[in-house]
């Protein structure tokens, strides 16, 4: 095969994995940029080396030696590998064969950060709406409260549509990855939250802001201009409630999203449950949390502990 002939089957790769896989379209633009190196390597060989040039089992290891020589993080280098290993396996099925084993590196698992019960209260109950420096506070403010009180992605955030909310029995149908739809649950102060979004602000974004031509949105969050929000404008947000903490903290949508699933399971919630709030393939995922409640508890432990407190006593022989 040579290099025309992979691109062609390069195409048809992400073809199948946007409509057969239904990956997400932030994993297809990764995939679709890691083949994209690929051909680029291949390019670059096949001028200093011609032998290889119709040798895609040749290029391609060579190519997987040239990821692992290149300082790029751990993460990174894993997605470049299983993106190579379903090309492979993909080329399998349309019966071409290329003996090549990829081994993805082994990733230390890191505890994600979380912000603090206390921490989410202050920024949701101390900071007013009216301090909000933005044009649109009470959007901005339902935003927040919306992903830590459900826990969804920012992704799936901005595809929430009106008829998604049942606002009688405070629920929400959200289309996550794969295009697979759960059911996410809210609270009470959160219905209150956005019902004052949608008679405040929402209805008028819908109205005279939105320029003509323009059909009126079905999207629960609107920009100024009365079409669906990004997700740019999520973490936006996010960076806004920041700077009312008052310690340097990291703040993300996704920061929020690990809180939620911490705090939950402090309070006893089945890891069950979580998986199944979080929209996780599989509950091996949802397990990282409890080594977050572990480190946790462990910490509250070493600091409270009448006995660490005693450090300082010196007693008689």
């Amino acid at each position: 095969m040579d290099l025309r002939g992979f691109t062609q089957n390069v195409d048809q790769f992400l073809t199948y994995l946007e409509v057969e896989k239904n990956l997400s379209s932030h994993t297809l633009r990764a995939y679709r940029s890691d083949l994209q190196q690929l051909k680029e390597f291949w390019e670059r060989s096949g001028k200093s080396d011609p032998e290889i040039a119709t040798d895609v089992t040749q290029v391609v290891r060579r190519f997987i030696r040239s990821l692992y020589f290149k300082k790029i993080a751990k993460s990174s280098l894993a997605r470049k590998l299983s993106c190579i290993r379903s090309l492979v396996a993909y080329l399998k099925g349309e019966g071409i064969m290329l003996s090549i084993s990829v081994k993805n590196p082994r990733i230390p698992r890191k505890l994600p950060s979380i912000l603090t019960v206390d921490e989410i209260f202050y920024l949701l109950d101390g900071v007013k709406t009216s301090d909000l420096p933005t044009r649109f506070p009470f959007r901005d403010r339902a935003i927040f409260e919306l992903l830590y009180a459900t826990g969804v992605r920012c992704s799936e955030l901005v595809k929430i549509q009106l008829q998604n909310i049942d606002f009688k029995g405070k629920s929400i149908v959200v289309s996550g990855k794969g295009r697979k739809s759960r059911l996410v649950l809210f609270g009470q102060k959160a219905k209150s939250v956005l019902e004052s979004y949608l008679k405040e602000e929402r209805v008028f974004l819908t109205g005279s802001r939105r320029p003509s031509g323009l059909e009126e949105s079905d999207f629960l969050f609107l920009n100024y201009s009365g079409g669906p929000l990004t997700t740019r404008s999520v973490q936006r947000v996010c960076s806004m409630f920041k700077k009312f903490l008052k310690v340097e903290r990291k703040l993300t949508p996704h920061k929020l999203r690990h809180s939620f699933a911490t705090h939950l399971l402090n309070q006893g919630v089945d890891l069950r449950v979580i998986q199944e709030l979080l929209g996780h393939k599989t509950l091996a995922t949802t397990q990282i949390y409890t080594q977050v409640s572990s480190a946790e508890l462990a910490k509250m432990c070493d600091e409270k502990h009448p006995l660490n407190s005693m450090g300082h006593l010196v007693f008689d022989e």
